[in-house]
């Protein structure tokens, strides 16, 4: 049995539960690899970011990073608990359309965003683009000529803030690819020409150190770095920032070597460095918005495996191997991410050895989990691993022609299917004859 797993999530089968639901019989009614959210956990982790803004008095939104898990459905669950998106490619905003999101709690990111994505943003009347470049200022200034319509923007700065995580993950140092260096002018730069463009108006901030972040400092710091940019634009400009926008980045238990605080705690301490620093340089009290993504889905999902071949060898640790892999979870092979697992069908039962759970790609590198501690298991039995609501689906690929896995949401003791498994005939569906 796994640490992470609470007793109430195990039921008298001794198998686990999702949402209320057995998840073998997730596995056996819609087959595996399959990925399974909590709902309600989505819920309250939207509804517990709430409540902390409104205990401190602030206005907000709590604009939800969909490259985490982007789906019609997803969306729908954010629209029901008021909540905001960030999407950072036209697909995401498709996605958005079909979902019926309100195009007014949109805000779209990205360091090199298409005049198509920007057309269509503009074209929906999303509530802002948060611009990167400037390149962008001036390609979405032309559309915004164009079309003879307005836009409001935020300019995505970079703080000089390293987080502590892995290099991929960091992007609030000063050497990065995302946003305007504040340290060389090119921040007060875009905002000039920003205040100059009758068709832009200017409501905020924006900056992102990085993800998967444990320690609150780093957060503190930009809050601060924002304000005093704020003030010092005031000063310049005689401009009241509307928004300041701290980004996400709050991690979240993987492993039992994990020790995060409550996300919603991040922000109590954003909220009160901006609250404090504000008085300090006398300003008016700003929104305050966040981009969590990872923190809100990634404890929810689960994904269901089927187990199938083992190979033992003397001296070395077993390969337990799975039905899937790399191509629904690359984040162990890029990014040498952790994960833990538990033997659905068995989830109460005593670990009796430790094993390597291998993916079925035709890679060296498709391993999981590299040790994870199991009851002995046989082929047939049903693995879930723990807390991969992040950025699996959403990174999922057809690497060996493998088709991508079915998605189901689970609430109140009710599955229903969000996203349909891919056929065979889905992955050669936009081949052409050559011959």
């Amino acid at each position: 049995m796994d640490e992470q797993l609470e007793p109430n999530k195990i039921n008298v089968a001794g198998h686990l539960t999702i949402g209320g639901v057995d998840a073998t019989e997730l596995a056996h009614q819609y087959g595996t690899p399959l990925i399974a959210y909590d709902v309600a956990a989505i819920r309250q982790q939207f509804r517990r970011f709430n409540k902390v803004f409104e205990e401190n008095q602030v206005e907000y939104e709590v604009s939800y990073a969909s490259k985490a898990f982007a789906t019609v459905g997803m969306f729908q669950v954010v629209a029901q608990e008021k909540g905001h998106i960030d999407v950072v490619s036209g697909g995401e905003l498709y996605t958005a359309i079909k979902a019926g999101f309100p195009m007014d709690k949109i805000s779209f990111h990205g360091n090199n965003k298409s005049r198509a994505e920007l057309e269509m943003a503009v074209e929906h009347q999303i509530g802002v683009v948060i611009v990167d470049n400037f390149h962008e200022i001036e390609l979405l200034s032309e559309i915004l000529e164009q079309k003879k319509q307005t836009m409001n923007v935020m300019i995505r700065i970079t703080p000089g803030i390293s987080a502590h995580t892995h290099k991929y993950d960091q992007t609030g140092q000063e050497d990065s690819k995302f946003g305007f260096d504040i340290q060389s002018g090119q921040a007060e730069e875009a905002l000039k020409q920003i205040l100059t463009n009758p068709r832009m108006t200017m409501i905020g901030i924006h900056t992102h150190i990085g993800s998967q972040i444990f320690e609150v400092e780093g957060f503190v710091m930009a809050a601060n770095k924002l304000v005093d940019l704020a003030a010092d634009w005031h000063d310049k400009f005689d401009l009241d920032t509307q928004v300041l926008n701290v980004g996400g980045g709050f991690g979240i238990r993987y492993t039992k070597e994990d020790d995060p605080i409550a996300p919603e705690k991040f922000v109590d301490a954003i909220i009160k460095a901006v609250q404090k620093r504000v008085g300090q340089r006398d300003l008016k009290m700003p929104a305050i918005w966040i981009e969590p993504g990872r923190s809100i889905v990634g404890p929810a999902g689960y994904s269901l495996y089927t187990i199938g071949s083992r190979k033992d060898v003397p001296g070395l640790l077993p390969y337990v191997t799975v039905d899937g892999g790399m191509g629904d979870n690359i984040r162990p092979a890029l990014y040498q991410a952790d994960y833990e697992a538990v033997l659905a069908n068995r989830a109460s039962d005593k670990n009796e050895e430790t094993v390597r759970i291998a993916g079925k790609y035709c890679e060296s590198g498709d391993i999981l989990i590299q040790k994870q501690a199991l009851p002995k298991s046989q082929p047939g039995d049903t693995l879930a691993i723990l807390a991969t609501g992040a950025y699996g689906y959403s990174m999922a690929s057809n690497y060996n022609r493998n088709p991508r896995p079915a998605v189901v949401f689970v609430e109140n003791g009710q599955s229903k299917l969000v996203v349909k498994r891919e056929s065979y005939e889905d992955l050669v569906r936009l081949d052409q004859d050559f011959i």
